[in-house]
């Protein structure tokens, strides 16, 4: 018997990507904790500017009766949500390549 653990399916797939990353040349490298601050304080700013356009967006719903209005609100909460979600994942990945 050998002494090592058995691997579960997760470290396996993990470790054959590392390999092929490695055979295509992908270097991988450690954020520093510059950029680690950097990501925390992106993700705290685009989550509370998400949680603000909930609140305005939950109270502008609750002020109309009007179906079309309601679609409208609708489809301006989403638009603003992928905004900036796409904000928030295109400055992490500037933060991350330094």
């Amino acid at each position: 018997m050998t002494d090592k653990p058995l691997k579960s399916s997760f470290e396996l797939a993990m470790e054959r990507l590392k390999k092929k990353d490695a055979e295509d040349g992908v270097e991988s490298k450690p954020l520093t904790d510059g950029q680690k601050a950097d990501i925390a304080e992106a993700r705290n700013f685009y989550e509370a500017k998400l949680a603000e356009q909930e609140v305005l967006y939950e109270s502008q719903r609750r002020a109309a009766t009007d179906p079309a209005v309601l679609e409208t609100l609708e489809q301006e909460y989403r638009r603003d949500r992928e905004r900036l979600t796409t904000e928030r994942d295109a400055k992490i990945a500037r933060i991350r390549k330094g």
